[in-house]
């Protein structure tokens, strides 16, 4: 019994002897986890600052329309160096008698050719549905927007017709189809898009050569397109899906042994 004692004493003499409260390690708490903004980062992890406002996709796409509007808006008031008379005096002296339907239809042409394009089997960016979906929203918003100001302003026309004049509808019309085709298929040649602007550009010189618009009408139609345009891009998710619709419908040109020819319609299933 006494052994025993002497030998736990021991023991407890060497244990303590050991132990150097100096030297012994305190090991810190952990860090707490920024909680401030957890859904946002839920990691914890600091990240960079939101983008900055001129580079933001928004600027990026109504710059340039607010630009036409807002240059078509203060030409139409009295301001600017080349003046809506002026420009109609010009157009006037080049075209004095010249009238023409043209315009009526060239407004849709841009929409053919990316019907055209698309049947040919060049991928747009995005499928058929989405595409339509695009289209018919930027419409609702063109036509909305322009004939919600011109009813506003009540802007008399150059031949005095009516009241209808600022913005030009038309114009309107042919620049939204043309962002339209130049933002389907600017991934495979920007030339689809320059052939559908240079359409829209010859809708708003017949618009004033017809003497039906001044030129800040049609300035300003062409910014109220575009805009149109990007704002439904903009607003666009591809709510029917990521899968590509109808991208496998295509048409090509068909001769027969006969000597008949004609088109033929292909689906490749995907």
């Amino acid at each position: 019994m006494r052994s025993s004692l002497l030998t736990g004493f021991a023991a407890l003499v060497l244990f303590l002897g050991g132990f150097n409260p100096a030297v012994a390690q305190i090991v810190p708490p952990p860090a707490a986890t920024d909680t401030l903004n957890k859904y946002e980062n839920p990691d914890g992890v600091s990240v960079p600052g939101r983008t900055k406002w001129y580079k933001s996709k928004l600027f990026r796409a109504t710059i340039i329309p607010a630009a036409l509007i807002g240059y078509g808006a203060w030409t139409a008031s009295g301001g600017g160096f080349y003046t809506d008379q002026d420009a109609r005096y010009d157009v006037r002296k080049q075209f004095p008698n010249y009238r023409t339907r043209v315009d009526d239809f060239l407004l849709v042409v841009p929409y053919l050719e990316l019907g055209a394009v698309a049947l040919a089997g060049v991928e747009s960016r995005n499928d058929r549905i989405n595409t339509l979906l695009i289209i018919l929203k930027g419409e609702a918003i063109m036509l909305g927007s322009t004939f919600l100001v011109k009813y506003v302003t009540r802007r008399e026309r150059p031949d005095g017709s009516d009241r209808l004049s600022f913005p030009s509808g038309h114009t309107a019309q042919a620049f939204l189809a043309a962002s339209i085709v130049h933002t389907e298929f600017r991934d495979k040649s920007r030339w689809y898009g320059v052939g559908s602007y240079a359409v829209a550009g010859s809708v708003a010189a017949f618009r004033m050569i017809n003497d039906k618009h001044w030129q800040s009408d049609v300035v300003a139609g062409a910014g109220f397109g575009i805009l149109s345009a990007h704002l439904a891009y903009l607003s666009h998710r591809n709510r029917w899906g990521r899968k590509p619709i109808g991208r496998g419908i295509g048409m090509a040109p068909a001769y027969f042994s006969n000597g008949a020819s004609g088109l033929t319609l292909t689906w490749r299933a995907k």
